[in-house]
C-alpha cells in the first residue's frame, strides 16, 4: 500500500498548481507535461522551445534540490518490471496521443479552466485507472 503523506501531498500540489497558474499568466500556455515535452523534443518555432526546455530542466532539476536540501534523495518504489514499465509507458504515450493531452494538461490545467473536453478526458483517465488498479490487485494477484 502507499503511505498518504499530507504534508508532502498538500507542498506538492500547491507548487503544480503554482506552476500551471504562472505558465498560463506569464506565458498564455497551458502546463501539459506530453506538450511540454513533444514542443521541446521537436519544436515548431524557435521562440517556443526555450520556455518548454526550462520548464523540463525545472521538473528534472527539483529532486537533486530536494536532496541538496534535505541530505536525502526522494523515496520511491516501482514494484513491477523495466519491462512492464516500458509497455505501461507505451500505452500512456498512446493514450495521450489520442486523448489530445495527458492528465496534467487536462486534469489540472483544463478542468481549472471548465473545458468540457477536458472534463470528460479526465474522467476517462480516472475510470481507466481505477479499473487498472482493480484488476492488477485483485484479478492479477499483483
Amino acid at each position: 500500500m502507499t503511505e498518504f503523506t499530507p504534508i508532502a501531498a498538500l507542498i506538492g500540489g500547491t507548487l503544480i498548481g503554482l506552476g500551471a497558474v504562472l505558465t498560463m499568466l506569464l506565458l498564455g500556455r497551458i502546463a501539459g507535461i506530453s506538450g511540454m515535452l513533444g514542443g521541446a523534443l521537436f519544436p515548431a518555432s524557435g521562440d517556443d522551445w526555450s520556455w518548454r526546455a526550462a520548464f523540463i530542466a525545472g521538473m528534472i532539476a527539483a529532486p537533486v534540490l530536494y536532496t541538496l536540501v534535505l541530505g536525502k534523495a526522494p523515496q520511491f518504489e516501482m514494484p513491477v518490471s523495466t519491462l512492464t514499465s516500458i509497455i505501461g509507458g507505451l500505452l500512456v504515450g498512446i493514450g495521450v496521443t489520442f486523448g489530445n493531452g495527458c492528465a496534467s494538461g487536462h486534469g489540472v490545467c483544463g478542468m481549472a479552466r471548465l473545458s468540457t473536453r477536458s472534463i470528460a478526458a479526465t474522467g476517462v483517465f480516472m475510470a481507466a485507472a481505477v479499473v487498472t488498479v482493480y484488476v492488477t490487485r485483485h484479478v492479477i494477484g499483483g
